[in-house]
């Protein structure tokens, strides 16, 4: 029996084999997070109930291995790594409940923020913390470090937003201080604990100093150690606890359970961008600005504005500014648009007192908004996606009295410059005093890493000797600032903290080296290593924003843990210290991160630098194809109109097979068949052979042309769907009526957007498909004279991003081409002109990878709410991981990406259940047992005479 071995059979015993990860490639997944630290688990386990966290403590405990709660994996200071027990609380800890009419919200630590925002929606609500990473962090996290963000400054924080909780200890007690028994319950079961903490706050009381330093010091945004404040501001133990777990990182107890108190959500909105010759000028017009009401004022610093200068979108006159210019994002917001007016009123006075280099201007216009934030969020990735290669991102956060900040703003800077951080940025929530700042670090040599310490011990020194300031603000203090948790509040309240630690976990076993350490070099110790790997993902800085929306997230390896497996394979092959690991990630690998890597692009679209994985899946697809077999693939694209009988004979006959020998005949054989290099998994969500002929339709007096995609001319109705009318004729149907005809040409056959042979990397296919299928359509549409519309949306993405792959006489016919996908058409065109019969009462959607790329949902949205009623876009809507034909392949993919999906839809009772491709649709009616299909149908259904 291996080392490991105990400890694993230990865990399973308590959440069973399947939830338990111990091998190679699992450890070395989990081992990073947003931090610039990595430490490899020994075990990774996902927890799913209190009892089980309850077990989870009693292995850690007994075997005396450290243990660790993750959720998002977001963190920015090494608050979620481990060398012992990684438990993970995100996937099974995602329960929402809004209480009194969006009052108060229950939450569980895995939910995701702007999910809880989005429940809160209807009710006018929201939480309270506004962090950058809503879309990916989790309530866990948020609570754990006491996130705040860009508007909810100190009062509206975690800390200040929190009703009750429900936390798990390391003895196993479990506490719901929402109870009215809950102060005694923790006295009964915990009767030193609750004697120390009252206890402790005696102490602090009795310190007058250090009680008015504590309360002076989190005046401003403070997150560096405990929340010292709880001590003074509740008197029972069970309350002081409670608000102490804001802010402890996972090193005092387990959150299971919480209740927030919400905070108006404010639509009404303000906005400008000021700009002032420096950055005390700046800093001059925070006050006055504050004081009018502004609820964002977000300082950027002339490095920061010359990092997005270059960026589409963003003013010409951003270049020409002088050097020592700064700027301010100011948003005035409001419940009421009858209040916009005054809100803009307000902003202009306060403004007109100000030194500017421009006159100040305010905008109501969303799509301005839009563009002055888009500004203030490019700052960080623009950073990122410029480093050299093997160096990481560094944003760190730091908070000053207002009335210093512009003086430390200008003292960081000459940092920055003594240290040779050239790059380096400082933006931040001038609101609040809270400055980041972004720098780009290597930590693969020991010259780099001494360069590191020397600028943090000179931070320090800026930041607490010189301006009296808070080490981190809402980043928490996690592994990098732990050493400096006395250098900042002093010996007295660092004592006071390790007290505390010591009553509830005197083992030191809970999330060890985070908050407290005894370790003066501990930010320097476990520090990632960068080596560059391939061009596609070498920008990436492994902050977990992809997750959420990759499909196989809960089945293999995340977009993230795919390049972290991948540089740990490339510094092993660079390193040669451990064979016997390389061969196992080696082996691992292809399953992992490719073969169930769906290519769908999602990632790109939560990326702060804009890293689509699927590109280096793609590559690596590349790679495995012999010359040969990319010839073979050229060959089947030159001869695709061949093809396409082919297929509508095999769907043909293996309906036959089912219909006599029974549902399990087709799977069964394909299975024996897949020993033998079949790779397709029959399903009897298998579609029915689509017609062989297509409608006749005339060219002249056509208003468009109709490209009917390859999907469409094969695969017809599923098992149980209406057959009377394909999706072809639907949409020539519907055109019609609309007086806008569509014309199909007669040579359609074997025109392909080459989106399946790129997605499995055969180059040569995808040239030659993207190449005959722009020349035809130049031809069809009379030189680009009428648009072509396309009625499978991952085929109008695959036509309307190829341009990089054409010929430079196709590049020109490209540019003069207009491409729709039938969601726009339909909309834009189509709808306006018709005049809707009848209307059902719900429809569900499944928004397809490639229309949310396209920025087209809304419009799938606008045609449904004009044929229904009701309809609802799951809040877990995403990729189906169907990608074209990988769902017959590899159909636990598809099982694990729309898992959360369909549990949603399966709860509710729809009319209709709606899409915009084939193969997706396909994907979740096997999921959800409803069928899904073209929302075309029901466009043509309902405007039916």
């Amino acid at each position: 029996m291996s080392n490991a071995a105990p400890l694993r059979d230990s865990l399973a015993a308590i959440v069973g084999q399947d939830r338990v990860l111990d091998r190679p490639v699992d450890l070395i997944a989990f081992a990073s997070d947003a931090s610039f630290y990595r430490l490899i688990p020994k075990a990774v386990v996902f927890a799913g109930s209190v009892d089980e966290v309850k077990g989870l403590f009693r292995v850690s405990q007994g075997m005396g291995i450290p243990m660790t709660f993750r959720a998002a994996g977001t963190s920015l200071s090494g608050q979620s790594v481990s060398d012992g027990i990684l438990v993970e609380v995100a996937r099974n800890w995602r329960a929402i409940e809004v209480l009194d009419g969006g009052a108060r919200v229950k939450v569980q630590p895995g939910v995701i923020g702007a999910h809880v925002n989005q429940a809160l929606g209807r009710f006018k609500s929201k939480m309270g913390p506004d962090p950058a990473s809503i879309n990916t962090c989790t309530v866990g996290g948020i609570l754990s470090n006491n996130s705040s963000g860009m508007c909810c400054g100190v009062a509206q924080n975690a800390y200040h937003t929190l009703d009750s909780l429900t936390f798990v200890l390391p003895s196993g007690t479990v506490i719901d201080t929402a109870r009215p028994d809950a102060d005694e319950a923790l006295r009964r079961a915990e009767p030193a604990l609750w004697e120390g903490l009252l206890s402790l706050k005696a102490e602090l009381e009795a310190n007058a100093p250090l009680a008015t330093r504590i309360r002076a010091k989190y005046k401003i945004k403070n997150t560096t150690g405990y929340s010292l404040n709880a001590f003074l501001d509740f008197s029972r133990p069970v309350d002081i606890f409670r608000n102490l777990l804001v802010g402890s990182e996972g090193t005092l107890a387990f959150i299971a359970e919480a209740v927030l108190r919400t905070v108006p959500d404010l639509p009404v909105k303000v906005t400008g961008f000021l700009i002032f010759p420096d950055i005390h000028a700046a800093c001059a017009a925070i006050v006055p600005l504050r004081d009018a009401g502004a609820a964002a004022l977000e300082l950027l610093d002339r490095a920061s504005l010359r990092s997005v200068e270059n960026q589409a979108g963003i003013p010409p006159t951003i270049k020409d500014l002088p050097g020592g210019a700064a700027a301010l994002l100011v948003e005035f917001q409001g419940q009421e648009e009858a209040a916009r007016y005054e809100l803009e009123a307000k902003a202009v006075e306060a403004a007109a007192g100000l030194t500017l280099l421009e006159p100040a201007k305010f905008t109501h216009n969303p799509v301005e908004q839009a563009l002055f934030w888009k500004i203030r969020s490019g700052t960080f990735p623009s950073v990122g996606a410029v480093r050299k290669r093997g160096t990481t991102v560094i944003i760190e956060d730091v908070a000053f009295p207002i009335e210093k900040l512009a003086d430390a703003t200008v003292d960081l800077t000459k940092l920055f410059a003594r240290h040779g951080y050239d790059e380096a940025i400082i933006f931040g929530h001038a609101k609040d005093g809270n400055l980041h700042f972004v720098i780009t670090q290597s930590f693969n040599d020991q010259a780099a890493v001494d360069r590191y310490a020397r600028f943090i011990d000179d931070v320090v020194e800026l930041v607490v000797k010189k301006y009296d300031g808070a080490l981190k603000a809402e980043h928490g203090t996690g592994r990098n600032m732990a050493p400096f948790v006395e250098t900042e509040w002093g010996a007295e309240a660092k004592a006071v903290m390790t007290k505390l630690k010591a009553l509830v976990d005197p083992a030191q076993l809970l999330n060890p080296g985070v908050i407290l350490t005894a370790d003066p070099k501990g930010h320097l110790a476990d520090l990632k290593p960068m080596p560059g790997v391939e061009e596609e993902v070498d920008k990436c800085i492994e902050c977990g924003y992809c997750e959420p929306k990759c499909p196989s997230r809960e089945l293999t390896l995340t977009p993230r843990q795919r390049i972290v497996v991948r540089r740990e394979m490339a510094r092993l092959e660079a390193t040669r210290e451990n064979a016997a690991l390389l061969g196992s990630l080696s082996e691992a690998f292809p399953y992992m991160a490719l073969k169930t890597c769906a290519v769908d692009g999602l990632c790109a679209t939560a990326c702060p630098v804009g890293i689509d994985t699927g590109q280096l899946t793609k590559r690596f697809r590349r790679a495995s194809h012999s010359p040969r077999a990319q010839k073979l693939a050229l060959t089947v694209a030159r001869n695709f109109a061949t093809l396409e009988p082919g297929v509508r004979l095999g769907l043909r006959s293996g309906h036959i097979v089912q219909s006599i020998f029974g549902n399990a005949a087709m799977p069964m054989l394909t299975r024996i068949l897949k020993a033998f290099g079949w790779a397709h998994q029959w399903s009897p969500e298998m579609p029915k052979p689509a017609k062989g002929r297509l409608p006749v339709t005339q060219r002249q007096g056509a208003q468009a042309i109709y490209f009917p995609a390859c999907i469409s001319r094969t695969m017809g109705h599923l098992p149980g769907e209406d057959p009377s009318i394909s999706l072809v004729e639907a949409l020539v149907a519907v055109s019609a009526r609309a007086g806008v005809p569509v014309h199909i040409p007669t040579d359609v056959a074997g025109t392909c957007c080459g989106v399946p042979f790129s997605s499995k990397g055969f180059d040569l296919a995808h040239k030659f498909t993207v190449n005959q299928a722009i020349e035809r359509f130049w031809t069809w549409s009379h030189e680009g004279e009428l648009p072509v519309v396309v009625d499978t949306s991952p085929c109008t993405y695959g036509l309307t991003t190829c341009r990089g792959y054409l010929t430079p006489e196709n590049q020109a016919k490209f540019d003069k081409l207009t491409i729709l996908d039938a969601v726009a058409f339909a909309h834009d065109v189509l709808l306006p002109k018709l005049q809707v019969k009848r209307k059902i009462g719900s429809a569900v959607l499944h928004p397809v990878c490639s229309l949310t790329k396209m920025a087209l949902v809304p419009k799938l949205e606008g045609v449904a709410k004009a044929l229904a009623e009701k309809v609802t876009v799951p809040k877990d809507a995403g990729c189906c991981g169907f990608a074209g034909d990988r769902g017959f392949m590899v159909p636990e993919l598809t099982a694990s990406a729309t898992k959360h999906e369909s549990s949603e839809v399966r709860k509710g009772a729809f009319d209709a259940h709606l899409s915009s491709s084939r193969t997706c649709e396909i994907g979740m009616t096997r999921s959800t047992g409803s069928i899904y299909r073209s929302f075309v149908y029901l466009l043509e259904a309902s405007t039916r005479p």
